[in-house]
């Protein structure tokens, strides 16, 4: 008998943890104007795998069979959205429900479906049934459903089984839908990392068979995807899963290059900027992309500016080349807005200006916005292994220290004692 023709696990409400006051008022709101209106609506996704772990979902998804143009009739606060694949948007202020039509896979050609030359999907608008929906999407765990007009949770892939077993599970032949979206293989160290599960045996070799596949991805995509990668709060695994898999390279091709030579301690840094990453989130403290990105392209930075100094170019000039350059590098692969790349620039350039301290300039310095980003980074280089140590400790006990303390800091760090002015009388005795 084939998978797809068995009838679907159900879990009814007594049999599973998942309750309504976990669930997002929004979301509710949404749920029971679409049953109102007699669509079938489901919480669906990362959502319902969360609550199921007891964890606390971030932000929830909607499936239903009222088609996009159905959605948009029922609330008028809704938008539709995307090409590649149409979804409805619910706005409640800030707070934005994604509303998805069920979709179904299609084996034959058909104008709703578009594929690149690599077998990417491009487009897939062709909608379906609950079932058809569940056997489309990529991995088991996220093929849950909550149904809200019984409050059961309904399974056609087996997901629950692989929760219980702590596998992650592609769903179909791993390899066709790593060669659809390439993203996959993200997605997948991403929820291992993040929710402590190990690859299902079928899952490892397309993986690894496939990684050169991740260069065909639109650069803007994948920067999203990098970072909802490293701000899930298992940066540190998932980055070693990068490396294992063969993909870290393909992102950042300049950074892998760096890991590769004991010239600079570029294993060490990014171990300790993603745990510290790791540490904020679980400390519910902010963290930005900024601060990743100044990190991963560092060490490029000065590999590259060492080549222009032994050229004879000034320390400022050659960094200020490096930096963009590497940028330009960097943004063939994961492009990134305007507002990240400038501030890890800010970020670099004031490692270089926290090496010079006389008179006013570290006062000023730490009036400068991005001043604390740059000299957490600072403490970081210094305990990765580089040779800054001296730099990082003066620049530590200064920032702890009352304003007569820090004007003692400054006239140790410029080295040139004041000259004592001569008395009057000595000079006019002379």
């Amino acid at each position: 008998m084939s998978p797809r023709t068995k009838a679907p696990m159900v879990l009814t409400r007594q049999d599973h943890s998942i309750s309504r006051k976990d669930i997002s008022e929004n979301t509710l709101k949404v749920l029971y104007r679409l049953k109102k209106h007699g669509y079938q609506a489901y919480l669906v996704g990362g959502g319902v795998r969360d609550l199921l772990l007891n964890k606390h979902p971030k932000d929830f998804d909607v499936a239903t069979n009222a088609l996009p143009e159905e959605i948009r009739k029922i609330f008028s606060n809704c938008r539709l959205i995307g090409r590649r694949f149409r979804l409805a948007h619910v706005h409640f202020g800030r707070d934005i429900i994604e509303v998805a039509t069920f979709r179904k896979q299609v084996e034959h050609a058909h104008e709703e479906v578009a594929h690149s030359a690599a077998g990417m999907v491009l487009r897939d608008n062709v909608y379906g049934s609950i079932e058809e929906d569940a056997w489309r999407r990529d991995f088991t765990i996220n093929a849950l459903y909550y149904n809200i007009a019984d409050f059961s949770v309904v399974d056609f892939t087996g997901g629950i089984q692989d929760l219980k077993d702590r596998k992650l599970r592609m769903i179909g032949d791993t390899a066709t839908r790593f060669r659809e979206d390439p993203v996959r293989m993200l997605r997948a160290i991403r929820f291992a990392s993040k929710l402590d599960l190990s690859f299902s045996d079928e899952l490892v070799a397309p993986m690894l068979a496939s990684r050169s596949l991740i260069t065909h991805v639109p650069p803007a995509r994948l920067f999203e995807e990098v970072i909802k990668l490293f701000h899930s709060g298992a940066a540190y695994p998932a980055f070693e899963q990068l490396l294992e898999y063969g993909l870290f390279e393909a992102l950042f091709p300049q950074t892998f290059a760096c890991l590769q030579d004991d010239v600079y301690p570029t294993k060490a840094l990014l171990t300790d900027v993603f745990t510290n990453t790791d540490k904020r989130i679980r400390e519910d403290k902010g963290v930005t992309p900024v601060f990743i990105i100044a990190a991963l392209l560092w060490h490029p930075i000065l590999k590259l500016a060492q080549k222009y100094m032994d050229d004879g170019m000034s320390l400022y000039s050659a960094r200020l080349k490096a930096m963009e350059i590497c940028l330009s590098e960097q943004i063939k692969r994961i492009s990134m807005p305007k507002r990240i790349s400038f501030g890890a620039k800010e970020i670099w350039m004031l490692q270089s200006r926290m090496q010079n301290r006389a008179g006013k300039r570290a006062e000023r310095m730490m009036l400068e916005p991005r001043f604390r980003a740059a000299y957490d980074f600072l403490l970081l280089r210094s305990t990765s292994g580089e040779p800054i140590k001296e730099l990082a400790d003066w620049w530590q006990v200064y920032v702890e220290a009352d304003p007569s303390e820090r004007r003692n800091l400054v006239k140790k760090a410029s080295g040139k004692p004041k000259k004592k002015k001569r008395k009057k009388e000595d000079t006019e005795k002379k």
